[in-house]
């Protein structure tokens, strides 16, 4: 008999968009205005490419562990938003039973995130599929989804942006304030050394405001 596959409880096909709108993020500053608080010292510039965030799928009638590993990697890599690939390892045991839980662990760039799953209902519209609900321990923040997340908020005003030394990646809580900061400098503008974003893990990727 096939495995079920599964998707996620609550799941939306189409993630919020970050926080901040298309605005200037320096109106009002004359361009040839001497900076006045301390410029930071990481320059994030326009991404090249947008990053891969598939894993590779497995075969339908995979065991169903392996039908959430997908899951979960997948997840991962939207939670980092930035170049890499996600792993993962959950019991092979795990069955797609409701009331089942399980430990998972997922790995990014060497770093690792346990998720808590518990097994929900089969899905109303389908006998193949099942709920789940899967909770990461911690968030990531990777450089380059930040920088991805700042020019598409700033789209079309931004020239660069400036932040506190962001690692390639690094684990941090989830929904709350980091310590990485970054100021959006604006087209024909200079930086004026006042951070204007905060940067916040979530689980559909990075945010800032």
């Amino acid at each position: 008999m096939r495995m079920k596959i599964i998707v996620a409880a609550g799941f939306t096909c189409l993630l919020a968009s970050g926080c901040g709108g298309a605005a200037s993020s320096s109106d009002g500053v004359d361009s040839k205005a001497t900076p006045t608080g301390t410029i930071l010292p990481q320059r994030l510039d326009q991404p090249d490419t947008s990053p891969d965030l598939e894993a590779d799928a497995p075969a339908d009638d995979a065991p169903f562990s392996k039908q959430l590993e997908h899951e979960l990697s997948v997840r991962t890599l939207k939670m980092a938003q930035g170049e890499g690939k996600a792993t993962a390892q959950c019991p092979s045991d795990i069955e797609s039973n409701k009331g089942r839980t399980a430990a998972c662990t997922t790995t990014y760039d060497g770093l690792k995130i346990r998720w808590d799953v518990t097994i929900g209902d089969t899905a109303a519209w389908s006998e193949s599929y099942v709920e789940y609900k899967a909770t990461p321990s911690t968030g990531i923040i990777t450089k380059a989804g930040v920088a991805k997340l700042l020019f598409g908020n700033y789209k079309g005003y931004i020239d660069y942006a400036l932040c506190n030394n962001i690692p390639k990646a690094t684990l941090v809580p989830l929904n709350v304030e980091t310590k990485y900061k970054c100021e959006v400098v604006d087209k024909g503008k200079k930086p004026t050394g006042f951070a204007t974003s905060t940067v916040r893990a979530t689980e559909a990727g990075p945010r800032a405001y």
